[in-house]
């Protein structure tokens, strides 16, 4: 990457990269969760076990799965799993970056404030990326896709490793992926007919292959706004119901509001931690970018926006229209959202480079 990056630009990825690997650290020696889990029970499968898990199973048994060969054949420590999948996560975290400078040609300001990199050292961007488990290795996919697409015809193998990858991990996941794509390729005015033809056609056949899949692993009887409905009600419940601090009972909530509690909390309020102290910063940070961001047409700048700023606007709205409604926990919804903060970051720099240019253009007559 050093040779297709200025100097100041591969400067600050290997000070992302340590930013990260600080991430990877505090959650070795600090968050005791699933990912112990992950990596303890990946060594005590057998042989026929692990071919099951790889083979049959998607989720958590398919990071059983991958994680058998360096936990249970290897014998290598939880540390070590720990900073094998920090550097998974800022692979993924490399792609977002050189696919941001490659998207937008000059840094955006708010106000006197350069967004880029700074976007990109979101705590919460870290931390939900270098623990061994299915955010970061969903991250990675994203990453691997986000990079595809902005030149598809050269990087089409990183976009069909990505959804693969994303499909065994979480299958849902794939499913907005596959809609955001087949909208984007549907919005562009820079794709032929021809191409929207061909590349909506495969878009379509993934969905149709996938769905039932997904429909199987949310346990979903029928495909029907009602059965979503009662499910989303019923996890909502389930979660808001929980003893611990970050749960909340959303049950209730109007359905905007549900979709703003995805996207922005914790707030101050909400501060139970050092964690939600952080993330309630950031949250802070992400609302008056967003807001602000009324005063120029979100419209017309995705309308002038290239393919992947449409994929991310997409794959943005459709992930936090479904998930905030089923989400009664403040700790889930950061790591669910955690796979649609770049893709917000994304369309946060497009919007702000795009106003800063109709500035410059105001500013000139």
């Amino acid at each position: 990457m050093k040779q297709k990056l200025s100097k100041v630009n591969f400067q600050n990825l290997l000070y992302l990269y340590f930013f990260h690997l600080l991430f990877g650290i505090y959650y070795y020696f600090f968050v005791f969760g699933d990912s112990i889990g992950y990596w303890s029970q990946a060594a005590l499968l057998d042989e026929s076990t692990f071919y099951y898990c790889l083979t049959e199973q998607k989720g958590t048994l398919f990071i059983y799965a991958i994680n058998y060969i360096p936990a249970g054949i290897l014998g290598l420590s939880y540390f070590t799993g720990t900073m094998l999948y920090t550097f998974l996560g800022f692979v993924g975290l490399s792609h977002f970056y050189i696919t941001s400078i490659q998207l937008i040609p000059q840094n955006p300001k708010f106000n006197s404030l350069h967004l880029f990199p700074l976007l990109f050292f979101l705590p919460n961007l870290h931390f939900w990326s270098c623990a061994v488990g299915k955010d970061t290795l969903l991250f990675l996919a994203l990453g691997l896709i986000a990079r595809a697409i902005i030149s598809f015809k050269s990087k089409w193998y990183l976009f069909i490793t990505g959804i693969f990858l994303a499909y065994l991990v979480r299958p849902h996941i794939s499913l907005f992926i596959i809609i955001a794509v087949s909208g984007a390729i549907y919005l562009s005015n820079k794709t032929k007919t021809y191409q929207k033809v061909i590349l909506t056609g495969i878009m379509i056949t993934l969905f149709l292959m996938i769905f039932p899949k997904v429909m199987e692993f949310v346990k979903l009887e029928e495909a029907s706004i009602d059965s979503f409905n009662n499910y989303a009600s019923t996890k909502a419940s389930k979660l808001g119901s929980a003893n611990n601090s970050t749960a909340i009972d959303i049950s209730n909530y109007p359905f905007l509001l549900k979709v703003f509690t995805f996207l922005f909390r914790p707030l101050p309020f909400d501060i139970s931690s050092i964690p939600t102290l952080l993330a309630a910063i950031e949250n802070i940070f992400l609302l008056i970018l967003f807001t602000v961001g009324f005063k120029f047409n979100y419209i017309k700048s995705i309308k002038q926006a290239p393919l992947t700023i449409k994929y991310s606007v997409l794959f943005f709205l459709s992930g936090a229209t479904v998930l905030s409604q089923s989400l009664g926990n403040l700790g889930i919804m950061l790591r669910m959202r955690n796979m649609f903060l770049p893709a917000m970051i994304f369309v946060l720099l497009w919007h702000y480079y795009f106003a800063n240019q109709n500035v410059k253009k105001i500013t000139s007559l």
